[in-house]
């Protein structure tokens, strides 16, 4: 069934409808970005088209007419079936926007995410991508649950029961604070000896707790920690404060070392302290279209920055 002739335009009855609720002609114009004169025009088009007079104009302003009324009360149903399609129809194409949930660890959402999100972006402009920052072991978990597409984690192992796919290593150092006892220190510290002290450690969960864990752990049984602490901004305060050592991946702890707040304290032997990024998902759900798409850029970009240090 098409329109009746005469059908009159959205445009021209939102504008009388603002003329109703402003009470003047000059008031609705500004309202719709327009002048006074051109919404007079318009006003008096449709009083043409419809063949009604709407509108008493007067000095101190414009009244709606009995029938004025009446259109306005017909147009205001017609507006607002007019934005709820167009409310409408903006769902539909929300509803198409590719989504894609991401969960990292602190370290990788904090020092390499935003690196792999601009790749992803300039492949696929249009993902809407959230993300969830916690530790390693959370990560996993909200893998295991379904409440991320796919997951950035570092640690030793592949996380049981995911799919898993390394992406590059992270270099660990050991700092104290420029006014610890081994910020002097000449001799190179054990492996031993770095086991057997009290150090500043992530709070249990964490990759790199996990890995520097287990790689003192194969030399003897850690001491207990000087502290734990929920982040390596804060670790990284109790070192320079020289409260204990810590072990810190050397992406947070660079600006520190350039700066002298921090000390690298070197280790005796041919001891390599590192952690893996990896990427994680659900075994039933290998990571396709966006997602697969991230870590295919997380992959290049870690493998080209490797080649560079």
């Amino acid at each position: 069934m098409t329109l009746p002739p005469g059908t009159p335009d959205l445009d021209v009855l939102d504008l009388l409808v603002s003329v109703a609720e402003l009470g003047s002609l000059g008031a609705a114009a500004r309202r719709h970005n327009i002048s006074q004169p051109a919404a007079s025009m318009r006003i008096s088009a449709l009083e043409r088209r419809l063949r009604l007079r709407l509108l008493d104009r007067g000095p101190t302003g414009s009244a709606l007419t009995d029938s004025g009324r009446s259109v306005v009360a017909h147009a205001r149903l017609v507006l607002e079936a007019a934005r709820s399609f167009s409310a409408g129809v903006a769902a539909l194409h929300a509803a198409d926007v590719p989504r894609l949930r991401v969960a990292a660890s602190k370290t990788i959402a904090d020092h390499r995410i935003p690196l792999w999100l601009n790749a992803l972006r300039a492949s696929c402009p249009q993902v809407a991508v959230s993300l969830e920052v916690d530790n390693t072991r959370h990560v996993e978990e909200l893998i295991r649950d379904g409440a991320a597409d796919i997951g950035f984690v570092e640690g030793p192992h592949p996380p049981p029961g995911l799919g898993s796919r390394v992406l590059g290593a992270d270099e660990l150092v050991v700092v104290v604070g420029a006014e610890h006892p081994w910020a002097r220190r000449s001799r190179p510290v054990t492996l031993r000896e770095l086991a057997t002290t009290p150090l500043l450690w992530r709070e249990p969960g964490s990759g790199t707790r996990d890995t520097v864990w287990e790689i003192l752990g194969a030399e003897c049984q850690p001491a207990q920690p000087a502290a734990e602490l929920g982040s390596a901004v804060a670790i990284s305060a109790a070192a320079r404060a020289a409260v204990a050592p810590a072990v810190l991946s050397r992406l947070i702890a660079g600006p520190d070392l350039t700066s002298g707040a921090l000390v690298e304290v070197r280790l005796a032997g041919p001891v390599a302290l590192s952690r893996k990024f990896r990427a994680i998902w659900r075994r039933q759900s290998p990571p396709s279209g966006p997602a697969g798409m991230l870590a295919e850029h997380a992959a290049r970009l870690e493998s080209d920055g490797a080649r560079h240090w």
